[in-house]
């Protein structure tokens, strides 16, 4: 057999191969996810999934994708321009920005991203407002909120939310979707949950990424309308 057919036909099993992988595991996490909405009262279709591609190439991320996936979520703006212009060619995608953003990267978040989960003090907003206005394009925004109060995380603290809202609405004319958060990690999540809930219920809002692969089954009990899985999909990195 010709060298370059033999490695084709391997590449082809290869791909079936992980296919069936992920198809397994993304049949277990959305028969998780049903239940728990279910449980919860919720309609299973109110709660979304993003797959946290950070630091997975594109051999494993195009067999989710073919699987069905659409949702991606990516913490760096340099790695993301790195490999998703190539496969939005082929796939139709909704991106997420799910890592701190620094303001000299705002026009290329706004201009590679649909939504960017991060946005945390006026100075990024300011940074976003112009760019959007730059490029003619308005990605959807959530607030981060450092929900423990810790100081090694980005987001902003509970007690400056809702002028920072108010100023993201009336100073930057920015639409704000919703809040996310990350709890603080060896703690309970469930109240961490529920007091982005109720920070985002004070303010109008109706989105919630919140919950991760420990914990997605109790953040969409308390809510969640985004869960961000990553090593419960694509392993351990």
């Amino acid at each position: 057999m010709d060298a370059s057919l033999r490695n084709k036909i391997l590449s082809q099993l290869k791909l079936e191969n992980d296919k069936n992988i992920y198809r397994e595991r993304l049949e277990h996490i959305h028969g998780l996810m049903d239940r728990s909405a279910r449980d919860a009262g919720r309609e299973p279709e109110a709660v979304k999934l993003i797959c946290v591609s950070k630091n997975q190439d594109q051999s494993k991320i195009i067999p989710v994708i073919e699987s069905g996936e659409c949702i991606f979520g990516e913490n760096k703006v340099q790695e993301a321009q790195k490999k998703w212009p190539v496969l939005r060619e082929k796939y139709k995608i909704q991106l997420h920005l799910i890592g701190p953003l620094q303001t000299n990267k705002a026009e290329d978040a706004v201009e590679l991203f649909d939504v960017i989960e991060t946005l945390d003090r006026p100075k990024l907003a300011h940074s976003i407002a112009k760019a959007m206005d730059k490029i003619g394009k308005r990605p959807k925004l959530f607030i981060e909120v450092n929900v423990g109060e810790e100081p090694q995380k980005s987001g902003i603290l509970p007690d400056d939310l809702d002028l920072f809202i108010k100023q993201c609405r009336t100073d930057y004319g920015l639409e704000i979707e919703g809040l996310m958060c990350i709890p603080p990690q060896g703690r309970q999540a469930a109240p961490y949950f529920g007091f982005l809930a109720q920070m985002a219920q004070r303010n109008g809002l109706t989105n919630l990424s919140m919950g991760m692969s420990a914990d997605f089954d109790i953040a969409i009990q308390m809510g969640a309308t985004y869960i961000r899985i990553g090593t419960a999909l694509f392993g351990q990195r």
